[in-house]
């Protein structure tokens, strides 16, 4: 598939933040990840992608999006239900189409997540229009 883009320019440090407070629906139980009633790592990881998600989509030019590539994260403490979680993103590296940010989430314990998340720019309509 080849790409043509549009001239744009994504600066590191780039950041976002995002919160969540912690219901059932977000539990392992509910993702089916785990037999305890705390965060589940699913969601965990999502929180974060949504936090680099929203770092860089107004900077993206119209018909452009990020897609998921890698997920490198260490979750190192249990959440419980009720509780509220924040993730952060951060842009660190831009080589052309490849953006890496580093993550983290933090709340009541501490460093609940920390890691990086590669994404790939993308056409939105040929990226769908590839999708099997």
């Amino acid at each position: 598939m080849r790409l043509h883009f549009i001239h744009m320019t994504l600066e590191t440090g780039l950041r976002h933040t995002v919160t969540l407070h912690v219901t059932e629906d977000d539990s392992a139980l509910h993702f089916r990840s785990g037999h305890v009633n705390v965060l589940a790592t699913p969601r965990l990881v999502a929180l974060c992608e949504e936090a680099a998600c929203s770092a860089v989509d107004a900077e993206l030019p119209p018909g452009k999006t990020s897609v998921g590539l890698r997920i490198q994260m260490d979750h190192v403490a249990p959440v419980s239900i009720g509780s509220k979680v924040t993730a952060e993103a951060i842009l660190e590296k831009v080589e052309g189409r490849r953006l890496t940010f580093s993550v983290k989430a933090y709340g009541e314990p501490g460093t609940i997540c920390a890691g990086f998340i590669t994404r790939v720019i993308v056409d939105t309509e040929s990226f769908i229009s590839n999708v099997h």
